[in-house]
């Protein structure tokens, strides 16, 4: 658990890290809308290497990805294994009762793992690389023009900021209490689903209890701070484009180029 990466930040001097944190967030939604684009072979095999391609521009270690992977390879395994029995269409290799294992459904259970597999990938690239403000500062720049309809989107930013701040302290407050818990004779592996689920109460309690703590002493902190939302505040870290967005921009223009060339229409 103390590996998992989702809201974590890893300093970094490469080029992904000298993008403005609105183009990575921007071409982070094209991506996975790009994702859906591919319907053969070639298509996934482009979007596969441009997606390595970025993997590598970070500068970081395939171990970090994988450790993004890793904690929903299950679900993508079980969405995959949903489509392969479930799906029919084309040659039939078995079938009983009512499920079937076909060319169709092999394909697509295929392309399924492959689809999930790189959303959390790139997902995995924009975090480790930008920071949680950061990001809800793009967040609240792309979801500006909701303003019109009086959406508070400062509010938005401020809660997810906050969110992905807090969700890997959240984890290793949770591993702690484990820890704490085996100390004291807890086995949280062994018997049967009912017993598992018994010995999870001695973990959330304590781990509501730190939640609403910190949640408390949090708003406290902003409250003698003077916070009052957004308004007349100017923003310590003033985002700016650059050439390395131009660069994203382009790289991206060339893989949907090549997505809508090679795709099966």
């Amino acid at each position: 658990m103390s590996k998992i990466i989702i809201g974590r930040y890893i300093p970094g001097d490469s080029l992904v890290y000298k993008m403005d944190p609105r183009g990575k967030l921007l071409i982070t939604i094209l991506f996975i809308l790009a994702i859906f684009l591919a319907n053969n072979p070639i298509t996934y095999a482009i979007i596969t290497f441009f997606c390595f391609l970025a993997i590598i521009a970070t500068g970081l270690k395939a171990r970090v990805f994988w450790n993004g992977v890793k904690p929903l390879i299950g679900l993508i395994f079980f969405t995959s294994l949903l489509q392969l029995f479930f799906m029919t269409g084309g040659h039939v290799f078995w079938h009983w009762w009512i499920f079937s294992i076909s060319s169709y459904g092999v394909e697509n259970a295929i392309y399924i793992f492959i689809r999930f597999t790189l959303i959390i990938l790139i997902s995995t690239v924009m975090t480790v690389t930008t920071m949680p403000l950061e990001i809800a500062d793009a967040m609240e720049w792309l979801l500006k023009p909701l303003k019109i309809f009086k959406v508070p989107v400062d509010k938005i930013a401020l809660v997810i900021s906050i969110a992905l701040r807090f969700v890997p302290t959240l984890f290793d407050e949770t591993l702690k209490i484990m820890n704490a818990q085996r100390s004291r004779g807890a086995d949280f592996n062994d018997g049967g689903l009912i017993k598992r689920a018994k010995a999870i109460a001695p973990i959330l309690i304590p781990l509501f209890i730190h939640s609403l703590e910190t949640a408390i002493d949090l708003s406290t902190a902003m409250e003698s701070r003077g916070y009052r939302g957004s308004a007349g505040r100017t923003k310590y870290r003033v985002l700016n484009w650059s050439k390395y967005d131009l660069i994203s921009l382009a790289y991206f223009i060339l893989l949907l180029g090549l997505l809508l060339i090679f795709r099966t229409h």
